[in-house]
């Protein structure tokens, strides 16, 4: 099972009311996968040449305002930590790379569930509507995010485990599906540098759209290369800073659909999702079509 659902704003009104039009799709969504829910939100970049890191921490409240003074004694400024629930954004003028290795090393306690300039990750064990509450999505906005509600089938029903993964600089996937190659591909791409938190075969996609994009390749090639490497089943939704992207594996097992108006494109796992936005009713509707890559941003719709 398992719901994925997207939402790219075209207008300012539409960027403030992103939260709360993501999470109408989660709701929708909710029986899909009651085990957990997770969201990346691309808002409020960073400035030049500072970085945005979100951390989660599993083992109570830690002292947020401690580890920003400590950041700041590593790196010179930091923000005030931006708290939401279990997690916590940082901005800091450094590079984020440093960063990543600052926190592995004085602070293994925190899980990082992102990086970059814009990206910010939510996610945790639990029913989506609690999850929505808890974190107060409908108060945030941005100009896209991409939503998962999960039924677990490849790994534990954790926090660290649930969707959306981040293995690169403001890139995330979330994944409706199974890769029965995950452990092998696991092996090849630590080989090649690339850094595991779980062993949620999502991860494993995840983590192999970075390194083909480290090689060199666009988001567009590097998804068309999963088609040659990763065996399984799986309609991927893929954000990056400019935008997202959608990939149906070739026999087009998983279901989604995506729609388009003059505010917004939006994918989900099913067309109940997207009937929530505003205008649907008027929305060029679709569904997209096995092996094929679509995306929205910077890049036009393929």
């Amino acid at each position: 099972m398992c719901g994925i659902a997207g939402l790219y704003t075209k207008t300012p009104a539409l960027e403030a009311q992103l939260g709360l039009q993501l999470s109408r799709m989660l709701e929708q969504l909710s029986f899909r996968g009651p085990d957990s829910a997770g969201v990346a939100f691309y808002r409020e970049p960073a400035p030049d040449g500072w970085c945005k890191v979100s951390v989660h921490s599993a083992a109570g409240d830690p002292d947020w305002d401690g580890i920003a003074a400590s950041l700041a004694l590593a790196f010179g400024e930091v923000s005030a930590p931006r708290i939401r629930a279990s997690h916590t954004v940082f901005v800091i003028a450094a590079d984020a790379e440093q960063v990543q290795a600052w926190l592995a090393r004085n602070h293994p306690e925190l899980r990082l569930m992102s990086a970059g300039r814009v990206i910010e990750i939510y996610k945790e064990a639990g029913p989506p509507r609690r999850f929505i509450e808890r974190f107060a999505l409908e108060e945030m906005g941005g100009s896209h995010a991409l939503g998962h509600t999960r039924m677990a089938t490849e790994s534990r029903v954790t926090t660290e485990h649930s969707h959306p993964f981040s293995t690169g600089l403001d890139l995330c996937l979330v994944h409706n599906g199974s890769l029965s190659n995950h452990n092998r591909l696991r092996r090849v791409l630590e080989r090649q540098g690339i850094r595991f938190q779980t062993d949620n075969d999502s991860e494993v996609a995840a983590g192999y759209l970075t390194w083909r994009m480290g090689e060199g390749a666009s988001l567009e090639e590097a998804l068309e290369l999963c088609m040659d490497d990763l065996d399984g089943f799986y309609t991927f939704a893929v954000g990056t800073a400019d935008g997202f992207a959608v990939l149906r594996d070739p026999i087009a097992c998983k279901p989604a659909v995506m729609a388009e108006t003059d505010e917004w494109v939006a994918m989900a796992s099913e067309y109940r999702a997207i009937a929530v936005l505003p205008g649907a009713e008027d929305a060029v509707l679709w569904e997209p079509e096995p092996g094929r890559v679509y995306s929205w941003g910077t890049a036009p719709v393929a």
